[in-house]
């Protein structure tokens, strides 16, 4: 087990999320940046979908009651295991009783506590994901809780061919998207604006979305839309003109206008921009 010592600002587990549910109105989840989360899982030689931690800004402190093999991936933080600097991106020994603290996120929203055997709190609808929105799967973490520990059967190592670069210490990110579904309902300068425009990430960030401020974008006419399926990465414009990219907890339908969709590649550099960072999407096809 791992004993929650601190949350810091907001600690869940996720993983890969609940797929096949969106037609219940069940969101997706899991991690927000998945290359991030992926990557602390190969570094403890996990399965692909073993979850983890995922904690905002820092301030995450755990204790391992078990000798445990852990790694730490996304937003750097400053790291230390009883009181010795660790690395970020590498794997890790602790010994039982070994306390980890991590420090306020040098650059970057969210990083990930990857554990060999991975948390196992119990799967529901598949999946160990704390869903936000939904209210399904583990509560948010709480100081004090403890995290039981699967049996880990891999083998822990270095990986040479990942390189993750979601969370990026420059002013601005540039954003690929995919053109449409419904890039025709808004006014040709409207979508021209979109992609010349430099875009600001708002205070208004969570795990549902960011919203971005900017030149507002107008309809090509009266929109009536009824709602519709969403996808991670789906750009909505409401009637402000201001969009907002949806991210892992994002809801599973919406009756905006979706002028395009951030490809998957790149949902992980949104989720990591921090309010204040500037944007600017490029249509790939």
């Amino acid at each position: 087990m791992i004993e929650i010592v601190a949350t810091g600002l907001e600690a869940t587990v996720q993983d890969v999320g609940r797929s096949g549910w969106a037609h219940l109105g069940v969101p997706r989840a899991g991690a927000a940046d998945l290359a991030a989360y992926d990557l602390a899982n190969r570094l403890v030689g996990n399965p692909a979908d073993a979850a983890a931690v995922e904690f905002l800004l820092g301030g995450l402190a755990v204790r391992f009651t078990e000798p445990t093999s852990f790694a730490l991936t996304g937003a750097p933080v400053p790291v230390t295991l009883d009181g010795r600097g660790v690395d970020m991106a590498t794997t890790t020994y602790a010994a039982t009783g070994q306390k980890l603290v991590t420090g306020r996120a040098i650059y970057g929203l969210r990083t990930y506590l990857g554990v060999g055997g991975g948390i196992d709190v119990e799967r529901v609808l598949g999946s160990r994901s704390s869903d936000t929105l939904s209210g399904l799967g583990p509560p948010r973490l709480t100081d004090g809780d403890t995290l039981p520990i699967g049996r880990h059967s891999g083998t822990s190592g270095t990986p040479t061919d990942v390189v993750v670069d979601t969370a990026s210490a420059t002013d601005e990110i540039e954003v690929r998207f995919i053109r449409g579904p419904r890039a025709d309902f808004f006014s040709d300068q409207a979508r021209e604006l979109f992609e010349a425009a430099r875009w600001t990430v708002s205070s208004d960030i969570n795990r549902v979305g960011a919203r971005l401020e900017g030149p507002r974008l107008e309809y090509a006419g009266d929109v009536q839309l009824p709602s519709e399926g969403m996808l991670v990465g789906s750009v909505q414009v409401p009637p402000s003109g201001q969009p907002i990219i949806f991210l892992a907890n994002h809801p599973p339908s919406g009756g905006y206008p979706i002028i395009g969709v951030v490809i998957g590649a790149d949902v992980g550099k949104v989720a990591q921009a921090e309010p204040g960072k500037t944007v600017h999407f490029r249509a790939v096809s």
